[in-house]
């Protein structure tokens, strides 16, 4: 249950973040989720698409150079401590997260968390077995299309 993210690096400069943006827009592909991490010359862009293989090649087809992850992403009880679960669990089983974020909606009463682990089957199957949801892509482009 793992999904494919998009992470390209972009010159930290006006207008290089809307540039890969607008090529999805006008290509019909919505972005679920995004997270921008920075330095002071240029940043990485790492997105979650719906059809993450057509993205891949409208963005490469405008020059982007677009680098391919598998991450995992969880449900997420909506209350204090609700995090703390699911890191304690990582740490159970000796895993790094390399880096995390959200989902901008809701799953009922939880909440979605990308995580990339250093090890993404151990993490699945650790946090299957403690009884967390991991939700696949299929799954989480129905549910943000809700």
């Amino acid at each position: 249950m793992k999904m494919h993210q998009l992470s390209m690096f972009l010159e930290n400069k006006p207008g290089r973040l809307s540039e890969p943006c607008r090529l999805l827009a006008n290509a019909g592909i919505n972005i679920l989720t995004l997270s921008v991490a920075d330095t002071q010359q240029f940043g990485i862009l790492r997105l979650i698409v719906p059809d993450w293989e057509a993205a891949k090649g409208v963005l490469e087809k405008a020059g982007f150079v677009v680098n391919v992850t598998e991450v995992v992403a969880t449900e997420v009880v909506d209350q204090p401590g609700g995090l703390a679960t699911i890191l304690e669990i990582i740490e159970e089983v000796g895993l790094n997260i390399e880096y995390m974020y959200a989902f901008t909606f809701r799953c009922n009463d939880k909440a979605v968390i990308v995580f990339r682990f250093d090890n993404n089957d151990i993490a699945v199957t650790a946090l299957q077995a403690k009884g967390i949801s991991v939700v696949g892509g299929v799954e989480l482009y129905e549910r943000a299309r809700q």
